[in-house]
């Protein structure tokens, strides 16, 4: 089986190469830069489903498009924004780097619909990785504002007001918005505070904004955020740069995300493979973080809802036809339970990397576990030739790469069915191993490998951007027809006009004043 289409080029990148092709993207994606036109994939090469085999020579390859491409420009009428704002915006982005991510998105998101002038974002110093980096620290902030300059107008403070010969500071009113607030809470509550005060300041800002929304463009604006304007700072690029060379000088490469660290377990409430006292721990953590239910380990087990242990992502691989010369690059934090967990893994796949085995620069070492080298390891997941999260429940990382692969030319992805395979090892632990990587395998062929496919709830759009992110140059469905190739340049002309008409306004309001007086 042959998957016609986009295909990854391999070996080593020349100095600058991949930020050179990255800063190409970001400049060429908006109009639909990638031609991926082909069949929806399947990786059955035998016809039958419960007697085949996986051909792993494919999954290196990306996904088929069915001939979608990823597109993010407007494709109706999207005005400029104003000059004149009806007040500032302030949020604080709390959690880590991609739930941070997300809600950068939805900032902007929501200065749109508000009408509003977004002051840059904050990022919570107080989150799980007690780093403050901030977003000066982490992004880009000039291509940030400059990408965004058709959509919302962003500032990097709120402005002082000068007025009579006096300063006035504007204090931005603090709200707390609802969980998945609907736009209705924006254009409402949140406008009027605005309004009265000249700025608001909704803290915290994770979640506050519905990710399911019936306004296409609005959905448009969140990808032009996430995969355009939200651009590591070039230092952080340059250092995935040296990484992703290094892994792909010697072929393809494959990364993890091995979800195995403390707060997640915790969350999902698995403590039985673990020893008395780490039990405590997790139990200690669940009690201080999580709201308190209780939770039976085995009936979690049973329904899939316990991170996949070290081991049984090394049977899941090895079950598809990946040999122990695979070479795995591992993004993760601490794992919990340490090297025990860990060495059947490493038996099974001794090829292992991480950022810091990779490139042991001094930036790294002293911020392995911090936002600088959650977005290293992002973007090394984001490049990698396959992707594999072993729990994407609540892991923003996890969810938003997937969607990032999605746009970025239908990467490939190996997304486990953990509800599906819990049998499977639940068995097999009970002694039950005869036909046990065939029945892996049944339920692997089953799932999506990175092509098109449609949103199901509880899946993320941040996780799947299908359709309204992606176009067809061919089709007879107007809402799905890629937009004109010089819908750049309208927005552009349309921003002049918009600055040629306020400047007139404002030279008109002068005029009428010198004359009243």
């Amino acid at each position: 089986m042959r998957r016609l289409g986009h295909q990854r080029q391999h070996g080593k990148q020349g100095g600058g190469g991949l930020l050179a092709k990255l800063s190409i993207a970001v400049l060429f994606l908006l109009i639909c830069s990638l031609s991926l036109l082909s069949a929806p994939f399947t990786p059955n090469t035998n016809g039958s489903t419960a007697s085949s085999q996986i051909n792993v020579e494919e999954l290196w390859k990306s996904a088929n498009s069915g001939g979608w491409k990823p597109s993010s420009a407007p494709r109706s009428k999207w005005p400029p924004p104003p000059k004149e704002t009806n007040g500032y915006l302030r949020v604080r982005c709390n959690g880590g780097l991609n739930q941070q991510r997300s809600a950068i998105c939805n900032a902007v998101l929501a200065a749109r619909i508000m009408n509003a002038t977004l002051v840059l974002p904050e990022l919570d110093a107080n989150s799980f990785w007690h780093d403050d980096s901030g977003f000066h620290g982490l992004y880009d902030v000039e291509h940030f504002i400059q990408s965004l300059r058709f959509d919302v107008q962003i500032v990097e403070r709120i402005p002082e007001i000068h007025k009579n010969g006096k300063t006035k500071k504007i204090k931005a009113f603090q709200l707390r918005p609802p969980r998945d607030a609907p736009i209705s809470w924006y254009t409402t509550d949140a406008l009027k505070k605005m309004k009265e005060h000249g700025a608001i300041y909704l803290s915290p800002f994770s979640h506050r904004l519905a990710e399911e929304i019936d306004n296409p463009e609005y959905q448009r604006l969140r990808c032009r955020v996430n995969y355009h304007a939200l651009r590591f700072k070039p230092h952080i690029m340059k250092l995935s740069e040296s990484i992703v060379d290094k892994l792909r000088s010697q072929g393809h490469f494959m990364a993890i995300h091995l979800r195995f660290e403390m707060d997640m377990l915790s969350f999902a409430g698995c403590f039985d493979i673990f020893t008395p006292a780490e039990q405590k721990i997790l139990k200690k953590y669940r009690k201080e973080n999580f709201a308190d239910k209780t939770l039976i380990y085995k009936e979690r087990r049973a329904i899939g809802k316990c991170p996949l242990t070290p081991e049984e992502v090394g049977l899941i691989l090895r079950a598809m036809g990946f040999n122990n010369s695979t070479r795995i690059y591992l993004a993760a934090g601490e794992l919990f339970g340490g090297e025990r967990f860990m060495t059947p893994f490493r038996a099974l796949f001794p090829r292992l990397e991480n950022h810091s085995s990779v490139d042991a620069s001094e930036e790294l070492a002293t911020n392995s576990q911090g936002l600088i080298g959650s977005a290293v390891d992002y973007m090394v997941c984001l490049l990698a030739d396959i992707f594999m999260p072993t729990y994407d429940g609540p892991s923003n990382f996890a969810n938003n790469l997937l969607g990032h692969r999605l746009y970025y030319g239908f990467r490939t992805n190996i997304r486990p069915d953990r509800k599906g395979l819990a049998p499977v090892f639940i068995a097999r632990e009970n002694g039950r191993t005869a036909g046990f990587e065939e029945a892996v395998r049944h339920v692997m062929l089953k799932t999506n490998f990175g092509g098109p496919h449609k949103r199901i709830s509880p899946e993320s759009f941040y996780t799947n951007s299908w359709p309204e992110c992606f176009c067809q140059m061919e089709t007879q469905n107007p809402a799905h027809k890629c937009p004109s190739e010089n819908v750049m340049q309208n927005l552009h002309s349309q921003l002049v006009t918009e600055n040629i008409d306020m400047e007139q306004h404002n030279r008109s309001d002068s005029t009428v004043s010198l004359a009243e007086r």
